[in-house]
């Protein structure tokens, strides 16, 4: 029997929420942590976390809650880029919720600004980023220099890691940037406790508009759940699990 489809129940800030009832919502979902699409223990590169900009972080807080069932606690700033987020946790990875608080700041940056003009023009998904056991590997195969970042949470704990290709020219938004979390596992963003409104599985598939060959070349062969689409370049849609059903947030 086909699964049914209901209808839609609201909006973001951006497009419309859309809930699909599967019965087995990971069963085409490669790049999960310890496994490749083919289930092999191991996979390099995996997905991390899909990041949405807007203009004010605690109304955006209530309509993820009220549209999606989706919960979200404070999770800091970051100085140098004039942002600030909160995190929708996942598990193993998460939805970022981020916008730009000192807009001088975020001006200086390739990231704040990537964060302001998405919010002025009304808000959406900007970036998302790749987890890799092997950052400097992934660096050196893309001539990319390697960072880091930090943010200091509410509770006072630093919460730091490596990354590389978030600035770099090369990279379009709908590429991920690639990241190495410098902190404990119980630290990661996405093992955060929140109040869903719903059992939330992760994040099931990305949707974009790009070049898959480029996409391709630039994970160097490894597999992400991203589905690759014609028409003008962004992240388009994603789509988080649940126990029953999965929501898709535009």
């Amino acid at each position: 029997m086909a699964a049914p489809i209901t209808s839609a129940l609201g909006r973001s800030e951006s497009g419309s929420l859309a809930l699909v009832v599967r019965t087995s919502f990971f069963e085409d979902t490669p790049g999960r942590r310890g496994e490749t699409a083919a289930g092999r223990v191991g996979a390099m590169l995996r997905l991390d976390h899909v990041v949405y900009a807007v203009g004010d972080l605690d109304e955006a807080a209530v309509r993820f809650r009220k549209a999606f069932g989706l919960d979200s606690v404070a999770g800091g700033r970051h100085e140098r880029w004039g942002t600030a987020n909160r995190i929708v946790p996942l598990g193993d990875q998460y939805l970022e919720l981020v916008a730009a608080l000192d807009r001088e700041a975020a001006a200086a940056s390739g990231f704040g600004r990537a964060v302001m003009e998405r919010a002025d023009a009304g808000g959406g998904w900007i970036t998302l980023a790749a987890a890799t056991d092997d950052l400097d590997g992934v660096a050196e195969r893309l001539g990319l220099e390697v960072g880091s970042g930090s943010r200091t949470r509410p509770d006072g704990e630093i919460v730091r890691w490596r990354m590389a290709g978030l600035d770099d020219p090369r990279r379009e938004p709908w590429m991920p940037f690639f990241l190495a979390w410098d902190v404990p596992d119980q630290l990661h963003p996405g093992r955060a406790r929140a109040g869903h409104g719903v059992r939330a599985l992760g994040v099931g598939w990305v949707e974009i508009a790009g070049d898959a060959a480029r996409l391709g070349e630039w994970l160097g062969g490894e597999e992400l759940p991203i589905r690759v689409i014609d028409g003008e370049p962004g992240i388009r849609r994603v789509a988080v699990g649940t126990s029953d059903r999965e929501t898709v947030i535009e």
